[in-house]
């Protein structure tokens, strides 16, 4: 463990000494407090957006939804796609002696190579998930919200994947 994050986790709920730093930072917000307009007056109470409701109660009763479980299928069939992958990568290193014909050989392997269940369990997530997750829309993008920064959408697997994952040379695959 760093030691660094040892000391600051072994030290919290300690008092440790002020230090000049923490003066000044002490002092610049009491004198942003005098001036602030809300000093001495109570807070606004901040309403929640939702009310639990018996429907989503009884929903999750019901376990994993549809999506969940859909998901799930997807990052299963990657997974083991990548196992698949790895091994032959591997194989095709060893069995290859030249850098040249290995490459032709894993992008000829590449174009070959079938996603066409999971890129079904693809094309079903980005066209059903929205709906079944009940997503909210964001009225500025008149799209759906994003979920952690990302789109709710999944790329499809295909031959670029296939080489951004594992790249047609030699050296990386006998390596890895």
């Amino acid at each position: 463990m760093n030691p660094r994050e040892r000391k600051e986790i072994m030290s919290q709920g300690a008092i440790r000494p002020e230090t000049s730093h923490d003066r000044e930072e002490r002092r610049v917000l009491e004198a942003e407090l005098e001036s602030s307009p809300v000093k001495g007056q109570p807070l606004r109470r901040r309403l929640r957006n939702f009310r639990p409701d018996p429907e989503s109660a009884v929903r999750a009763l019901g376990g994993p939804t549809h999506w969940m479980r859909r998901l799930r299928a997807i990052e299963d069939a990657i997974d083991q796609h990548e196992r698949q992958l790895t091994d032959a990568w591997h194989e095709l290193a060893w069995d290859t002696h030249d850098p040249v014909a290995f490459a032709e050989a894993w992008h000829a392997q590449a174009r070959l190579w079938s996603f066409t269940e999971v890129n079904k369990l693809i094309a079903s997530h980005n066209r059903n998930f929205p709906a079944e997750s009940r997503l909210p829309m964001d009225p500025r993008t008149r799209d759906f919200v994003r979920i952690n920064g990302r789109s709710y959408e999944r790329e499809p697997l295909d031959e670029a994947w296939i080489l951004e994952q594992f790249p047609a040379d030699r050296n990386a695959a006998k390596a890895a």
